[in-house]
């Protein structure tokens, strides 16, 4: 056959650089029960921990990010749970 098949270049995989913990480095915060506006980053809106594929955090820290987010929670710093009012999901 006459033509000739081109061969397209072959494109590169897309990049996605992989995130770090948030805890390690040099200058990353310490985890304490006492700071609630750090653990509060780390609560979703209904009050649950959360896991760690969506935060980065590392396996060793995200034990002891949520043993401090119990302990603020048994101090009484922060809720257990995020009672939604029943307006906001379209009850009367």
């Amino acid at each position: 056959m006459a033509t000739e098949d081109k061969k397209t270049p072959a494109k590169k995989p897309f990049f996605k650089r992989r995130r770090s913990c948030p805890f390690t480095g040099p200058n990353a915060p310490d985890i304490d029960w006492k700071d609630v506006g750090l653990l509060s980053r780390f609560i979703s809106e209904r009050g649950k921990i959360m896991p760690s594929r969506i935060t980065y955090v590392s396996q060793k820290k995200q034990r002891e990010l949520a043993k401090a987010i119990k302990r603020a929670r048994y101090m009484a710093l922060m809720p257990y749970v995020q009672i939604e009012s029943d307006n906001s999901r379209g009850r009367r």
